[in-house]
């Protein structure tokens, strides 16, 4: 698919870009045109992945930054933002694109087998946190620092586990079903400052988040054998579907939550 999104001065940003669905955006936006800034945490021995995506932007022709560090950290977030505004007013353009693809929290069931395995008030409101609400307050400091496009898109990953259950999956469960609030009034704020904001719902992917959720195995296989389309969604399809929305004539869909899962949330 060859679609051209920008022409080389204007921005995505990237928050979980070292893996996954943000990996795959990160290199999509890059062949539609975008300059990339990615942010990612990773130690040592996972570093190579975050390296292994900057070369592939780079082999685009377009230019990269990664940032090493917590997204959700309130400091390091706004050390990050001051980053990139020192890198925008030297290099030019604008942020057109930012993706929320974080993926860290509790992976526990509310009440558990004993009192020591019950989830905690920190456990709960940490994924709460870092899932849902730190979309806004990414949303909220770029706006204000002027770094936004007039036509730009902010677009979320949310799963079916906003609105399902799954073993162990709480946590999570309600930090997308609260990412999907935040959404809806993020557009709602911002419609008129031609920011559109789009939650995408993605399809079970063998991503290493899921691997990270106890039981993933038989949702794999679950969705392997119920998906109307006959397989997984693939990061690929996400980024795929992100690009198309970052176009101009997209422009008009903004507090929408589509699903890329080729029909797995219809059974």
């Amino acid at each position: 698919m060859n679609l051209k999104v920008d022409e080389g001065k204007n921005w995505a940003l990237i928050l979980g870009s070292s893996s996954g669905f943000g990996a795959a955006t990160a290199i999509k936006l890059a062949e539609c045109g975008l300059n990339i800034f990615g942010v990612h945490l990773d130690r040592r021995e996972t570093l190579k992945n975050a390296e292994e995506v900057m070369n592939k932007i780079r082999e685009t022709g377009r230019k990269v930054h990664f940032f090493n560090t917590n997204a959700a950290d309130d400091r390091k977030r706004k050390e990050v933002i001051q980053k990139i505004k020192e890198i925008i007013s030297s290099e030019g353009g604008r942020i057109k694109v930012l993706l929320h693809s974080l993926a860290f929290g509790t992976l526990k069931q509310y009440i558990g087998e004993s009192p020591e395995k019950d989830i905690t008030r920190q456990n709960l409101e940490m994924t709460i946190d870092i899932m849902g609400n730190s979309l806004v307050y990414w949303v909220r400091d770029i706006y204000r620092e002027g770094l936004f496009d007039d036509d730009s898109r902010v677009f979320a990953m949310t799963s079916a586990g906003s609105h399902r259950v799954y073993s162990y999956y709480g946590p999570v469960s309600a930090a997308k079903a609260v990412l999907e609030s935040h959404i809806r009034q993020l557009a709602f704020e911002l419609a008129k400052k031609g920011i559109k904001v789009i939650g995408i719902q993605a399809g079970i992917t063998d991503t290493p988040a899921l691997r990270k959720i106890p039981g993933h195995e038989r949702m794999i296989e679950w969705a392997k054998q119920n998906n109307p389309s006959g397989r997984l969604t693939t990061p690929q399809d996400v980024a795929n579907v992100i690009a198309i929305l970052s176009l101009p004539e997209a422009r008009w869909i903004t507090g929408a939550i589509i699903r890329v899962d080729g029909g797995e949330d219809l059974v």
